[in-house]
């Protein structure tokens, strides 16, 4: 076992979203893989692990600890300008080779990605939020589903302090962890990577978990808002766009989807997007049906089109540069000029021009 292995063996708790096999062994219900874990073996995730038939699965540490405007997660229609304090711990179900949180995601499998963990607990993660004026907290940076119970522990904790909850996943859900979390979150940002089994089994998946989260998210009335992160030479095809959209939209027209680019990360060297690659993207998704689509990740190159408008008027209801909101002008969630609801999750006011720039948080 590596010594970060050992380290993070003395930071664990029995799970709750497993049930016990014969021959000591249990099946894991955190993320889509579902894996039958043998006595003293570990899960694909690296994190959870059968000691004597009971699943040990993380907590009471964070290896990533950060205050980001939401918009950064990304959630467009959630809390306009708002903060939310970002934890992360290690470990993930899949190995994208153009990860950008690979430092904490693979920690269990790669020896120079090194995040040691910080210990803390619940308590202090909320007294942190609120003293960084934050009104989110997210679970984010590895892969929140395979830690699901710590997320649970800190937002029952979050959530009496009135703060709201969210998660920014990859989407490798079960109905077993999504009945778990759906009491406690609010918003949850899916990476819907392609539509293609073979580029999923690429990254350590398959298509089909992902696609049956973001039906079982929504039909759960939690607010979901997808990425396609658009890598040249790998899920930018016309047809594999489409196709993501046209899923998009037979769920429900409203899920704002962002295109954002990639820029050569990790272990990929494909050539980083341009903007020509995302807007056509957006006009697939515009052709399919879908009524919010947002490039994004190339400052500056689209124009108002970081911004909501009104799916009726085109207005624009809520500018955008960046992570920054300039101007927030709807009225009651609706266009101020054709009463046209907008959907998301809103407050009367947003915190316009915000600094969009996120900072780190140390633990005392």
């Amino acid at each position: 076992m590596t010594a970060l292995g050992e380290v993070l063996e003395q930071r664990t708790t029995e799970g709750v979203l497993y049930e016990k096999l014969d021959k000591n062994a249990v099946r894991c219900f955190s993320c889509g893989h579902r894996c039958k874990i043998l006595d003293g073996l570990k899960g694909i995730c690296k994190v959870r692990y059968n000691e004597g038939g009971v699943l040990k699965v993380p907590r009471g540490y964070v290896a990533a600890l950060q205050v980001d405007p939401i918009e950064k997660k990304p959630f467009f229609h959630a809390y306009p300008g708002a903060l939310a304090l970002s934890f992360g711990m290690l470990g993930c179900d899949y190995h994208c080779g153009y990860c950008q949180n690979w430092v904490t995601s693979q920690a269990l499998r790669d020896p120079m990605a090194i995040a040691p963990p910080m210990d803390v607990e619940p308590a202090e993660l909320v007294k942190l939020a609120k003293k960084h004026g934050a009104k989110v907290i997210t679970s984010t940076y590895n892969e929140p589903l395979i830690t699901s119970e710590w997320a649970v522990e800190v937002f029952k904790e979050a959530k009496k302090e009135g703060l709201v909850c969210s998660y920014v996943s990859n989407g490798n859900g079960t109905p077993e962890v999504l009945d778990y979390i759906a009491p406690y979150i609010t918003m949850y940002k899916v990476d819907l990577k392609g539509f293609d089994d073979r580029h999923y089994r690429d990254l350590g998946g398959v298509l089909k978990p992902v696609l049956e989260t973001i039906q079982g998210l929504k039909q759960r009335g939690i607010w979901v808002e997808i990425v396609t992160l658009v890598i040249p030479g790998f899920n930018d095809s016309d047809e594999e766009l489409t196709k993501i959209a046209e899923f998009l939209v037979s769920v429900d027209p409203n899920i704002p989807w962002h295109i954002t680019a990639y820029h050569e990360d990790y272990k990929m060297n494909n050539p980083s997007t341009t903007s020509q690659h995302l807007l056509r993207a957006y006009e697939i998704g515009k052709r399919a049906g879908l009524r919010y689509i947002y490039p994004g990740n190339i400052p500056g190159a689209f124009g108002d089109k970081e911004g909501t408008h009104c799916p009726n008027c085109d207005a624009l209801v809520i500018a955008r540069t960046g992570f920054r909101v300039t101007s927030y002008n709807l009225i009651d969630g609706a266009c101020p000029n054709c009463a046209t609801p907008i959907p998301g999750v809103w407050e009367e006011h947003a915190d316009v021009g915000r600094s969009g720039i996120p900072r780190p948080v140390w633990l005392s």
